[in-house]
């Protein structure tokens, strides 16, 4: 499972050093792809497999399932950390995000999030507010 926040930098190759808490998790590969909300989805290949094969069983006849389809795999890649657990991110996901050095990594369960850092504040600024004063069930059984 991936939790925290983890703030490393983007250096001039591209290339992102994964936080020391995720290393085992990915050490053997893992998968980015264009995450919603303009940030990059980390994925171990398994749970990347699980996910395109819950999104292929949509019906071909729905055109927002195509859409996202095309959307989410045609930017998605498979890389593997060097010895200093270093992974480049290609750059049309670095300009998807916005990334330049100052990055935000973030643990959210199943996947690792990587955003821009001034993206992750004023994201996480506004959902604060909103996270304290939730007044109903967001995720029915939870609390």
């Amino acid at each position: 499972m991936f939790l925290g926040a983890h703030t490393p930098k983007l250096d001039d190759k591209g290339r992102l050093i994964l936080p020391a808490k995720f290393r085992g998790q990915l050490a053997d590969g893992l998968v980015l792809a264009r995450g919603q909300e303009r940030c990059i989805y980390v994925f171990t290949p398994e749970t990347f497999q699980q996910k395109v094969s819950l999104i292929t069983t949509a019906p071909l006849t729905s055109k927002a399932a195509r859409d996202y389809v095309r959307v989410f795999l045609s930017g998605a890649s498979d890389e593997e950390p060097d010895k200093q657990f270093r992974v480049t991110i290609p750059p049309a996901l670095r300009q998807y995000a916005g990334l330049e050095r100052d990055l935000t990594v973030i643990g959210a369960g199943d996947r690792a999030e990587i955003w821009s850092t001034p993206a992750w504040e004023a994201y996480y600024a506004a959902q604060e507010d909103a996270f304290s004063s939730t007044e109903e069930e967001v995720i029915p059984g939870l609390f």
